[in-house]
């Protein structure tokens, strides 16, 4: 039986308390043990991991919208080019990526090709590869015209990351289909977005029916929806459909905010902010001045920040993370997230590294077991040489984690 015991470290546990020293052991992949400094645990037939009394103990960082075979791309129609076992490859590649930046979970917000996430997932729990605890999802569902439909009259053919329905009937067929292809999630395209120069954020593009249809299916197999809806109307479709998961939601309005509100037991909201906030002010290798207006992106910045805090204030979970693996969102710079709630939303550093840790954990659904350290929890752990608490962005930084471990077993160690 293996058994780890990080000693002389500052525990930031994630259930909202402050920091305090002390120790953990570890048996297989469970957390055993936690003590206080002044009750140091026996050392005897443990590996020893000495935190110095400076790193910081935490648990592994939840990815909440993850696409993992993205290729930090600026062309949605070129992943479509990617023949699918190149693309096999690319996914296993961005898996242990994220294990080695520390992110030891990712809910996926959607697959580049319909099989991808569920192979890759399949792969990391047999121990074939390493990467994170991952739930596979289906490519984005969407409308003909939606965010992701690349085809035009003259070129019908073009794949991206997308897969095209249209009315309930075929809603339904897709649906099943991925369902017996072995997804967890099913995720559906329900708004347009500032790429879409027909159907724009504030629209909704998705029927009721088409909606209506896709969760009917999940639901009745026990499956997970999650969906990309900016527009006030997308989110009341969100709630409205049981979608546990809601992206964006930055044109929420007040009945949006108060069905969400008053389902806030069973939904989370991952605003997905990075994307925006760098296209806004820090994307001039990208955009010009004049992109940045007319497709406005300070605007949609600005309207999500307020409606992030309009959710922080109804008592709304919010989860961290969204979006990284496009060209001005790399993969591995996933915690930034952190710093954009911090910076432009007004969240203390705990209410930032929470979105990333204990909300990630319930968005999971595994709220007793993922997300904080705590005795019968997973080991899923990050030993940080440094603070995170007091300045998050040292997560940025591969360097300062000093031991990963997922499930139990140490994915890096630095002797």
């Amino acid at each position: 039986m293996s058994r780890y015991l990080f000693t002389n470290v500052i525990i930031l546990n994630c259930s909202g308390e402050e920091p305090f020293p002390g120790e953990v052991l570890i048996e297989e992949n469970k957390i055993v043990r936690i003590a206080r400094s002044n009750e140091p645990l026996e050392q005897n037939n443990v590996e020893v991991i000495n935190g110095k009394g400076r790193m910081t103990l935490m648990p592994g960082l939840i990815e909440s919208h993850a696409h993992l075979s993205i290729d930090n791309t600026d062309d949605l129609a070129a992943l479509g080019r990617i023949p699918p076992e190149e693309h096999t490859l690319l996914t296993m590649h961005n898996a242990k990526l994220y294990l080695d930046h520390g992110i030891t979970s990712c809910i996926s917000a959607a697959s580049a090709k319909p099989r991808l996430d569920v192979v890759i997932r399949n792969a990391i729990e047999k121990g074939e590869i390493p990467g994170p605890r991952l739930l596979a999802a289906t490519p984005w569902l969407t409308v003909t015209g939606g965010l992701g439909d690349m085809r035009t009259l003259h070129m019908p053919k073009v794949d991206s990351m997308a897969l095209m329905a249209d009315g309930p009937e075929e809603y339904r067929r897709i649906t099943r289909e991925l369902i017996r292809e072995g997804v967890d999630i099913i995720k559906l395209v329900i708004s347009g977005d500032s790429f879409v120069p027909h159907a724009g954020s504030e629209t909704t593009i998705m029927s009721e029916e088409e909606v209506a249809a896709a969760a009917t299916v999940a639901h009745a197999h026990g499956k997970r929806l999650s969906a990309h809806a900016r527009s006030a109307e997308s989110v009341k479709l969100c709630v409205r459909h049981g979608i546990k998961v809601i992206y964006h939601a930055n044109y929420a309005d007040e009945e949006a905010f108060d069905l969400m509100e008053a389902n806030k037991d069973r939904l989370f909201v991952s605003p997905n902010i990075g994307f925006t906030a760098i296209a806004a002010y820090e994307g001039s290798d990208w955009f010009t001045e004049e992109q940045v207006k007319s497709m406005g992106f300070r605007e949609e910045l600005d309207s999500a920040v307020k409606g992030i805090q309009e959710l922080m204030k109804r008592g709304v979970r919010i989860l961290g993370g969204g979006d990284y693996g496009f060209m001005i969102t790399p993969h591995g710079q996933n915690a930034r997230d952190l710093d954009h709630f911090i910076k432009h939303c007004g969240m203390t550093n705990m209410e930032a590294i929470l979105t990333m840790t204990k909300n990630g954990g319930e968005a999971m659904d595994m709220p007793n077991q993922l997300g904080q350290v705590k005795e019968e929890f997973f080991a899923d752990l990050l030993l940080v040489d440094g603070d995170p608490l007091s300045d998050p962005k040292i997560l940025l930084d591969r360097n300062n984690l000093h031991t990963i471990m997922k499930n139990g077993i140490i994915h890096k160690i630095s002797r």
